[in-house]
């Protein structure tokens, strides 16, 4: 469904990616993890197109994404970036309705229909009761609730997460991830995400690819993926790998820096 192909990157004439490749599957999780400054954000920034790649490609339902207009790509898919933020006055109704804008035409008004999707939005991520209220006088978690609605209502196939969960706390976190995983399994859509937490990752994904210096380390499941080897060798930590039985998923206890 999704396959970004030997994509390369440069800021300044710099190479930030190289020649990095993956494939997600419809109706999958897909966690990319790795260190700060490995490249990880840069990645989905390019496969959203706010950034350019010069080499390679990323094909969306075998439509190469740089052919396709902006108003095609919204239709298909959404991103969500690490900050989002909105006019101190503005509903939360009022920006999920800006979802809908992808599929209006130039100073076309929303219509019932329209409505009737910014509900179901609302509804699915359980905001119904903070329609009217102000996306300022939200919680952490539930502001990060209302930015996955209005990308709800564009009623993509494909929901690009960069860092979901910074910035909120414990609970917040759980609860975001929660909805996440929820909307893929109800919705079968597919989730890309940049994580931080390697215990997230594993119990949240299905797939996983790890960066290291703009390069792709490994890529696989999370029993693959979430060995004491690769922690070591790209996190530079040793850690201990323990299987939940609940959820057949590696549980990662870090222990201490390699020196």
């Amino acid at each position: 469904m999704f396959t970004v192909d030997s994509i390369s990157i440069r800021y300044e004439q710099k190479s930030i990616i190289n020649d990095f490749s993956f494939a997600v599957k419809q109706g999958e999780i897909m966690s990319i993890i790795g260190p700060n400054g490995s490249g990880k954000s840069t990645i989905l920034k390019a496969i959203s197109r706010l950034i350019p790649y010069h080499k390679g490609k990323v094909m969306l339902e075998d439509m190469n994404l740089k052919s396709m207009s902006a108003k095609q790509v919204a239709r298909k898919m959404c991103m969500l970036s690490q900050k989002n933020q909105a006019p101190s006055d503005m509903t939360v109704v009022d920006l999920v309705s800006y979802g809908r804008y992808p599929h209006k035409k130039w100073f076309e008004k929303l219509n019932h229909d329209d409505m009737e999707v910014v509900h179901w939005a609302l509804e699915k991520t359980h905001l119904t009761a903070y329609k009217d209220r102000t996306v300022s006088s939200l919680s952490g978690g539930e502001s990060q609730r209302a930015w996955i609605a209005m990308a709800l209502a564009q009623r993509p196939k494909i929901m690009l997460l960069d860092e979901p969960t910074t910035y909120l706390d414990i609970s917040h976190q759980h609860e975001v991830l929660e909805l996440i995983r929820e909307l893929n399994a109800e919705m079968g859509m597919t989730i890309v995400m940049v994580l931080h937490d390697l215990n997230q990752a594993s119990r949240y994904s299905d797939n996983i690819v790890v960066v290291q210096d703009g390069e792709k380390a490994m890529c696989g499941t999370p029993n693959e993926v979430m060995t004491e080897d690769m922690i070591r060798q790209v996190y530079r930590m040793d850690a201990e790998i323990q299987y939940v039985s609940s959820e057949k998923k590696p549980r990662i206890h870090l222990l201490s820096t390699v020196r």
